[in-house]
């Protein structure tokens, strides 16, 4: 389960964003996670739980904001989302398509308690 060793980073990021002090905690943490990052979002929440569970961090609530599998069409120039990961422009049906979104993972938000 590599969702542990990212959670592992993801606090390594908030803590290197904190301000020093023992009396800092942290109320939540918000992230975009691309839908086709291989990331499992359940998964990912435990193992934060797990990783915080003895820091200042303790209690803080990981929220993910889910970013859709976005693709870009060379042939039409469209930009589609798609619900499944099958890589083709949904308007021409053209398979020379790049993926513009969806891949992504990054903490975008740190929100520290009063």
């Amino acid at each position: 389960m590599h969702e542990v060793s990212i959670a592992k980073e993801i606090v390594e990021i908030v803590r290197g964003y904190l301000p020093d002090g023992d009396n800092v905690s942290v109320k939540s943490v918000k992230i975009d996670l691309g839908d086709f990052s291989n990331i499992m979002p359940d998964a990912l929440k435990f193992g934060f739980d797990i990783m915080i569970s003895d820091t200042n961090l303790k209690g803080a609530e990981l929220l993910i904001n889910h970013i859709p599998l976005r693709v870009k069409c060379h042939d039409c120039g469209a930009v589609s989302t798609l619900d499944e990961p099958f890589f083709y422009c949904p308007g021409c049906e053209g398979s020379k398509v790049e993926i513009v979104s969806g891949t992504e993972m990054r903490v975008v938000e740190i929100e520290l308690n009063d």
